[in-house]
């Protein structure tokens, strides 16, 4: 199923790169089959790049570093104790130097996962909910998830970046006037659009089958909700100040909710409550 899926978001994120590339090909080139031709192109070595490299982009993204297990024992001893219940490789550890309390899982496969913590979420949290939200990204790494999301983030932020450095060149630099207005407001919606696309790669469903995974594989779902409770209220009071919304999916809780409208209306993680809900029903 994460194949499919794969598949099915590399055939519309190219597709979006190849609309983005016909505007980019019009509004510099006067050729909208020109840039169509070269974004393209262009998607294959993105592709590969984000296949292999996505999780070297996010850890950049955010400022993690891979630690050993004399560097923390406490997150790597955890970290190890939820793998080896899920009959995983340990993953490479890394730490987010942020006071604000999030986490995230990387990499293509378990062979090549990172799990990542911020310094926040381990001062505000005691070791029974680290280890349910560790369970929770875990879950991910089982499932694939963070393959497909790896790639979602790569792809959509490169289209983000693409979008964004034609509307600046728009109002600063002039356009071309053979360019309808209609497309210049096709790239202003492009971002939200590639971070929609983003909720469609993960769907919300993924977020709640982690849940309760990680619920039942530590037989502590009090522990998560405990934790899921103190991260919405610390993410709410101070929004995670690195990393983009590309890869907001990526974390356990949502951590760009500063009140951004489209950030919000394309959130790819369920509402809060929500999640409670389905673990208090364990």
């Amino acid at each position: 199923m994460a194949i499919l899926r794969l598949f099915g978001l590399y055939f519309l994120l190219t597709l979006l790169m190849v609309i983005v590339g016909s505007i980019f090909g019009a509004y510099f080139a006067g050729n909208f089959i020109g840039g169509a031709f070269f974004f393209l192109l262009f998607s294959v070595p993105i592709s590969f790049f984000s296949y292999f490299y996505s999780d070297s982009i996010v850890l950049r993204a955010y400022g993690a570093k891979v630690i050993d297990r004399q560097d923390n024992p406490r997150l790597y001893g955890i970290v190890k104790k939820i793998a080896d219940l899920n009959g995983l490789p340990t993953p490479r550890i890394a730490i987010v130097p942020s006071s604000t309390p999030n986490a995230f899982a990387t990499g293509r496969n378990p062979q090549n996962a990172v799990v990542a913590a911020t310094t926040g979420i381990m001062s505000i949290l005691d070791d029974h909910e680290l280890e349910g939200v560790m369970a929770h990204e875990l879950a991910h790494v089982k499932n694939r998830d963070t393959l497909v999301m790896c790639v979602a983030a790569v792809i959509a932020g490169f289209i983000s970046f693409a979008a964004r450095m034609m509307m600046w060149n728009s109002m600063f630099g002039g356009r071309n006037r053979n360019v309808h207005p209609a497309l210049i407001i096709l790239v202003a919606i492009t971002a939200p659009l590639a971070a929609f696309l983003l909720q469609m790669a993960v769907s919300r469903s993924r977020e709640f089958h982690a849940d309760a995974t990680a619920a039942k594989l530590t037989n502590k779902p009090w522990a998560l909700i405990s934790a899921l409770k103190k991260l919405e209220w610390e993410n709410h009071r101070k929004p995670l100040d690195c990393g983009s919304p590309s890869n907001a999916a990526l974390c356990i809780v949502n951590p760009l909710t500063g009140g951004d409208f489209f950030i919000n209306m394309f959130s790819t993680h369920p509402p809060m409550e929500k999640r409670i809900k389905a673990l208090e029903k364990l």
